[in-house]
């Protein structure tokens, strides 16, 4: 066994930050002088070809080693190096394909045709993707689904671009930071790779909150050298005690991330001296057996804190991150957090669908890897495309990508993993498009609650169904609060879309006049409200109400904009 403490904070952490061009990882730069020759023997081409600036190569290897902490997988690293100088002009696809082979050329032009997508910052607009920038995104989460090495590539490209753009202009920087943080950062999450995902958020966090950035890193300064001295002693006393137990295992100091830091202060409403995770430690060990062990060992030595134990083992996180974690007491009456995982679980945790690549010529190709697949498919599927605006699809992503989730458990148990804020009616339509639609109510925890209540952790929910399908449109209205997830409002449209044209037609005209009688207001005449919907006609006016496309809220901001004054 073998005790080190790792920081990874204060002021330390920010200059690294600030000045590193290399891989973020301990062990990166050993495994990129591990990578393969093809790579090296590529990049001397490289160097020796006309017309190559030496900007744009230098650019290339620096993304090229980043994706060489991640996979020693020779194709892509390749693909790595040839990406950048046929993005900028600086070799051809036929260069390309003679220096570095067709297959590693044909990842350069893959994630070539990828282009590039620019999200606003909220200063230029209002934060939405457009239809193209929508259109990219979609394009790049195909394109990783087909090769999801893919993604590797462009993860590494887009935290050069975050590293350089230090001495970017600041609107520049800011840019390239929201970016990452709206799109990029929560990808990486999602996928896994959290070996780049802590460095995209703090970087992001860097430029685009310097002061509360600031304020974290100073913070963890402050304390670094108790914090240093405690974990030592924790990792002293764990040796002792595993090696008394027969364990073997690596036990080590876990790093500090800022941004982390920063979101769990402001999410639970603590202070910097009130979270538990500021001293921690990651115990790494053979078997899950072992892996419960430490736990029984840890409980042994430490007094348990309620409340912060979570078996990340047997239910998995949606990432399908695996570990335990519980926090404790531990020396110096200090609270102290402490992870437990195996080392193929702790392989998964950094790498995500890196890892695949790892273990590919073995028979441990792994559920984690086919489950990120499977939950890219899931965000892609058309469904109902056809009724889904490009700001729905954007919403739909985001409410996938963001790490916000709630868990709900089914009646036998199951986990049931949701986007945060997601109601009892959102739980029916995740489980089954149908048993959304019967539904008529819900118990949570074993008691009645409406349907646009807010579930929390642990809830237990039951939907009560009806014979018939039948959804209501208040539940398309996002201000009633019914359905969070857009892709099941989704759902709720398309049904509306099937009914009959003349009943949507009729009930759309029924819901018009409902509300024109309940304003109270008869100055505004149809001609102007079709006007305002953009419509040819009155018949199309009462079908986009009844299908659902125009919901009631919209049918009164405009019967009040267009309102004369009595």
């Amino acid at each position: 066994m073998t005790g080190r403490y790792d920081t990874g904070n204060g002021r330390a952490q920010a200059r690294s930050y600030a000045m590193q061009t290399a891989d973020t990882h301990n062990d990166s730069q050993s495994r990129a002088a591990r990578a393969l020759t093809g790579r090296d023997r590529l990049a001397a081409a490289l160097r020796a070809e006309n017309g190559i600036a030496p900007a744009e190569l230098a650019r290339a290897e620096a993304i090229a080693a980043i994706v060489a902490g991640l996979t020693d997988d020779e194709e892509i690293l390749c693909g790595a190096l040839l990406f950048p100088l046929m993005e900028s002009g600086a070799l051809n696809a036929e260069r390309a394909a003679e220096l570095g082979g067709k297959n590693a050329a044909s990842i350069a032009a893959e994630l070539q045709r990828l282009g590039t997508l620019s999200v606003a910052t909220p200063s230029k607009g209002s934060g939405a993707l457009s239809a193209t920038q929508a259109e990219a995104l979609r394009k790049m989460l195909l394109a990783i689904v087909t090769d999801p090495r893919l993604v590797l590539i462009k993860l590494a490209a887009q935290l050069h671009l975050l590293r350089e753009s230090k001495d970017a202009p600041p609107e520049r920087r800011e840019q390239i930071a929201y970016e990452t943080r709206e799109v990029y950062a929560p990808l990486a999450n999602r996928l896994g790779v959290w070996q780049l995902k802590w460095e995209l958020e703090d970087l992001s966090f860097r430029y685009l909150d310097p002061e509360n950035y600031k304020r974290v890193a100073g913070w963890l300064a402050a304390k670094r050298v108790d914090r240093e001295r405690h974990i030592e002693e924790v990792i002293r006393i764990l040796d002792e005690e595993l090696a008394k137990a027969g364990i073997k295992a690596e036990v080590a100091g876990r790093p500090k991330h800022i941004y982390s830091i920063w979101r769990k202060m402001q999410r639970k409403g603590l202070s910097f001296d009130q979270l538990y995770d500021i001293r921690a430690v990651r115990v790494l060990v053979d078997t899950i057996a072992d892996c419960y062990a430490v736990l029984g060992i840890v409980h042994g030595l430490w007094h348990y804190i309620p409340g912060e134990f979570d078996d990340y083992i047997a239910t998995p996180k949606d990432n399908f991150y695996r570990s335990l974690h519980t926090a404790v007491i531990g020396p110096g009456k200090l609270p102290l957090e402490i992870q437990i995982r195996t080392h193929e679980m702790h392989e998964h945790a950094e790498l995500g669908v890196a890892a695949h690549w790892k273990y590919k010529e073995g028979a441990r190709t792994t559920a984690a890897y086919e489950q990120k697949i499977v939950w890219l498919r899931h965000i892609l599927e058309p469904g109902e495309r056809d009724v889904e605006s490009e700001g729905d699809f954007l919403e739909r992503v985001r409410s996938e990508l963001f790490e916000d989730r709630v868990y709900a458990l089914s009646p036998r148990g199951e986990v049931i993993d949701l986007p945060r804020g997601a109601t009892p009616l959102d739980y029916a339509y995740h489980l089954h498009t149908d048993l959304g639609h019967r539904c008529r109510g819900a118990k949570v925890n074993g008691r009645m609650v409406p349907l646009n209540q807010p579930l929390q952790n642990g809830d237990q929910v039951e939907i009560i169904t009806g014979k018939q399908l039948n959804p209501s449109r208040d539940w398309l209205v996002p201000s009633l609060g019914y359905l969070v997830s857009p892709r099941h409002r989704s759902k709720v449209r398309a049904w509306f879309r099937k009914l009959d044209e003349e009943q949507n037609r009729a009930q759309g005209k029924q819901i018009l006049e409902r509300e024109l009688q309940r304003l109270a207001i008869h100055s505004v005449t149809l001609p102007e409200l079709i006007s305002e919907f953009n419509l040819q006609s009155a018949d199309q006016l009462y079908l986009a109400i009844g299908e659902g496309d125009i919901n009631v809220a919209q049918i009164t901001g405009a019967i009040q904009r267009r309102a004369k004054p009595q």
